[in-house]
């Protein structure tokens, strides 16, 4: 049955590639020559009715497509760091190469103008006799796509239409439908072309005025005045006459000569003027109805670097997740079951397509730091407190050695004292041990409070350039050390 699909799918492609079809008839074919339909047909060829709209639909559907997927094992945690990746599985070599004739980049892209043109996006699954298992993907266009309701399980199948009039009736397992809830049609989707027809309807219009008016020569209509009337040949000879030599931007402004008649000019008025701005109103309108920004589409007028850094996250976020979301759902909820009991435990999940932001990066990494060390001090342990705040495992190799106790000021002081007899502090002075008291003060502080050193050198050795003990507990957790060492004369008065 699938096999009769994909038959009408190329029939489809082979006969769309050999009868390509003009703007005007397919508008005709609508029912009018101007001015968008309701069908789900007349909504994807509004695609290239203004460029507006090809690109908003182009940069949505390319933005979706480009993100990595992977498949992965759920954990016991339920935490999503803590899966383990899948690399070898059929349902992870369907999703990466849909069918014979795309990979899943061009699959994502194609379906995804469907959905942003129609609120609808159709999977066709294709199995061979007597396999269950799904061989191949193919999105269909949703004009040619019909739910069959059912009264009591809602759905009973879909039909699909081929160009050619067949109608291929397809089982609920064969297709998976993507769609924008409608309020009023649970089975179909809404599409934002429906909102913004008028706007694309006075965006073509303008368009054809634009065009109409260079065509005539760039410059605004006139009259012909002759005083007598008529005869037809008459007026066929000189209408063909004027056409022929003034009509076309290549015969602008060429000298005029009339017979019996009289050329009256028509000036441009103010209301023309405005009729050719009203192209730029309407592209405000298309975005609206998207949700879309200049800058989203490409217009960087009056933009810098932090704000085009803003504007690209953005659009990642509320953009191109939500459409990201809705296909995770369905190669979860759908797609997945169909491969059977293997699936069970297994999930999709795509790479979050949000650019990173240098400066909250490292914000949030100074905030684990500073939470390890704190955990740290509070007695946890360190190889398993990293991966408590976020942090890569990093081995622990304890608190580097404290460095060699700078000298260069005793010595210049020494010198000083030999040349003035001044009374400094020396090797002579006796050093005592002053500890900082509080709830946080560790025993082996306490207990050495009060310790006095012969001279400076002893005294810099337990504690380097006269601040922190270097057997303080608090110290080989990265906490400093509030104690110090002080000079004092050999009668005990402080110098």
């Amino acid at each position: 049955m699938a096999r009769t699909l994909l038959g009408a799918l190329l029939n489809k492609a082979s006969t769309a590639a050999q009868t390509p079809v003009p703007f005007a008839s397919r508008a005709q074919s609508n029912g009018r020559m101007f001015g968008t339909g309701r069908s789900a047909e007349a909504q994807m060829r509004a695609m290239t009715a203004t460029g507006t709209l090809f690109a908003i639909v182009d940069r949505t559907s390319n933005a979706t497509a480009l993100v990595d997927w992977k498949l992965y094992r759920k954990a016991k945690s339920g935490r999503a760091e803590d899966r383990t990746e899948v690399t070898s599985h059929a349902a992870l070599d369907l999703w990466n190469k849909p069918n014979a004739f795309m990979p899943r980049q061009e699959f994502v892209e194609s379906q995804q103008q469907h959905f942003d043109l129609t609120g609808e996006a159709w999977w066709v699954i294709s199995r061979a006799k007597g396999v269950r298992l799904p061989l191949e993907m193919w999105p269909v266009r949703p004009d040619r796509m019909q739910p069959i309701p059912d009264r009591d399980n809602f759905l009973s199948g879909y039909v699909y239409t081929s160009p050619d009039g067949e109608q291929v009736p397809l089982e609920l397992d064969e297709v998976i439908q993507l769609r924008r809830p409608n309020p009023l049609d649970p089975y179909r989707g809404l599409s934002p072309v429906l909102s913004i027809l008028p706007d694309l309807d006075t965006s073509r219009y303008a368009a054809e005025w634009s065009r109409a008016f260079f065509f005539n020569s760039a410059e605004p209509g006139g009259l012909i005045q002759v005083d007598q009337r008529l005869s037809d040949d008459e007026f066929n000879e000189l209408r063909d006459r004027w056409n022929e030599q003034h009509r076309g931007v290549a015969n602008a402004h060429r000298v005029a000569i009339l017979e019996q008649g009289q050329w009256v000019d028509r000036t441009i008025s103010q209301r023309d003027m405005q009729f050719v701005e009203l192209r730029g109103a309407t592209s405000d309108a298309i975005r609206e109805g998207y949700g879309i920004s200049k800058t989203a589409i490409g217009d960087f007028e009056d933009i810098n670097r932090a704000s085009a850094l803003a504007a690209k996250s953005w659009f990642a976020e509320q953009q191109t997740v939500p459409r990201l979301e809705r296909i995770k759902a369905a190669l979860n909820n759908e797609l997945l079951p169909m491969f059977g009991p293997t699936t069970q435990g297994l999930e999709f999940d795509y790479e979050p397509p949000t650019p990173p932001d240098p400066e909250i990066e490292a914000q949030q990494l100074t905030a684990r730091a500073n939470a390890a060390a704190a955990l740290v001090t509070a007695g946890f342990e360190a190889a398993g407190t990293l991966s408590a705040v976020g942090l890569p495992d990093i081995a622990y190799v304890g608190k580097p050695a404290a460095p060699a106790p700078d000298t260069s000021l005793s010595d210049w002081q020494n010198s000083v004292s030999g040349l003035l007899g001044a009374n400094v502090r020396n090797a002579q002075d006796e050093w005592v041990v002053e500890a900082h008291h509080d709830e946080n003060t560790c025993a082996a502080c306490a207990g050495n409070d009060g310790q006095t050193y012969a001279d400076q050198d002893a005294a810099y050795a337990d504690y380097p350039n006269g601040r922190g003990y270097v057997n303080c507990i608090g110290a080989k957790y990265g906490n400093q050390c509030r104690c110090k060492v002080v000079a004092r004369g050999q009668k005990g008065e402080g110098q």
